[in-house]
């Protein structure tokens, strides 16, 4: 019965019952309003992003207004860079002006070289006139020094920058004056060295001494004590004129001797007065290079220690030692002379000024054939 039931269902479908329809429910609305919430924040999305669509787009012609602006004032401006780039390429010269230019700055510059060449020559030879000119200066004044003074370092010294002027010019024709200059130094340098200074100041020091020496007998001079007990007593007249009278008496034990006047006080101040006048003239001769005037001077200062003055006595025959060491210096010399080393010198350069006279000399004559034959020629 189970497997007819469902056959029998099958060929013969029953009727459907029909069912009232059911009222809407409270459920179902709450989709509804949900969807068109939905719907309304859709639509007001799309009309904001409408609006910022719009905004974009003002804002985007606005940026392209600006740019065009821009480009614009780019445009113009480019305009006159290349109206005042065509203005300067007018103002340049042409090929042919560039060339003319190039060649005419060229000769410019060989003839700044030739004039440049021609002053160096002309300043090289007033250079080397001028240093000849002081060479024969310094000759001169080696002369001057030697005729005045006699002072052989110092005109040593003069010839010595003539020689070194000479030697600087490397000229052959200056071999004759080089050498006449050379002779001059080594006969200078030959020469004794004289300290004429030297001399004069220990003269001068032998002056302080002599000023110290004694009489020949020295006088008798009484204690301070006995005299001021002498002047301070009742003595008589007779008495102070013994005192005085026997300081030009004196017993003299040894007879056998050479008796001599005493010097009193006034007489010794003229021996010293004389001593130093000699030594003086000494001083004199020395400084001037007169040898006879010192020799004779010493020798004078040397009689009046000898004749005043006590022989035993220390200091006197020390200065008396000196006297005589002084009087064998020499304070002159045999000097040689520079006339034959300043006569070379000028004669080279008269022949140096004529060497330089005879190029344009010949120049001038040969000049002048050129021009009678240009003449000639035109004629």
């Amino acid at each position: 019965m189970s497997e007819t039931t469902p056959q029998i269902s099958e060929q013969t479908p029953q009727p459907a019952v029909e069912q009232p329809p059911r009222a809407p429910s409270a459920k179902g609305s709450g989709p509804a309003w949900l969807a068109l919430l939905i719907g309304l924040a859709g639509l007001g999305v799309g009309g904001w992003s409408a609006w910022q669509l719009y905004q974009q787009q003002g804002q985007a012609a606005q940026q392209l207004s600006q740019v065009r602006q821009v480009g614009d004032v780019a445009k113009q401006q480019v305009e006159e860079s290349e109206n005042r780039v065509a203005q300067r390429l007018a103002g340049l010269p042409t090929a042919d002006d560039l060339a003319t230019q190039r060649d005419l700055l060229v000769s410019l510059q060989g003839e700044q070289q030739r004039l440049a060449q021609s002053l160096s020559g002309v300043l090289g030879k007033s250079r080397e006139d001028w240093r000849l000119a002081e060479a024969e200066h310094l000759l001169r004044l080696a002369m001057l020094r030697l005729s005045a003074l006699q002072d052989v370092e110092s005109a040593v010294a003069l010839v010595q920058g003539a020689d070194d002027i000479l030697r600087a010019q490397n000229d052959p024709q200056a071999f004759a004056a080089r050498g006449e200059l050379i002779k001059v130094l080594e006969a200078l340098r030959s020469l004794p060295q004289l300290d004429r200074s030297g001399l004069f100041l220990q003269l001068a020091a032998l002056r302080e001494q002599a000023a110290q020496l004694q009489l020949l007998a020295p006088e008798y001079i009484l204690p301070a004590e006995v005299q001021s007990s002498v002047n301070a007593s009742d003595s008589s007249r007779w008495e102070e004129l013994w005192q005085e009278l026997s300081r030009y008496v004196r017993i003299d034990l040894h007879a056998d001797q050479d008796v001599r006047p005493q010097l009193a006080g006034q007489s010794l101040a003229q021996v010293r007065l004389t001593l130093a006048l000699a030594l003086e003239q000494a001083q004199w001769g020395a400084l001037n290079g007169e040898q006879e005037v010192y020799r004779q001077a010493l020798a004078s200062a040397g009689d009046v220690l000898d004749s005043y003055f006590d022989r035993d006595n220390q200091a006197v025959q020390a200065l008396r030692k000196r006297v005589e060491e002084l009087s064998g210096q020499p304070v002159t010399t045999r000097l040689p002379r520079l006339d034959d080393a300043l006569g070379s010198l000028q004669a080279y350069l008269k022949r140096r000024e004529a060497a330089e006279l005879a190029p344009e000399d010949e120049a001038e004559p040969g000049s002048e054939p050129q021009v009678e034959a240009t003449e000639e020629g035109g004629q």
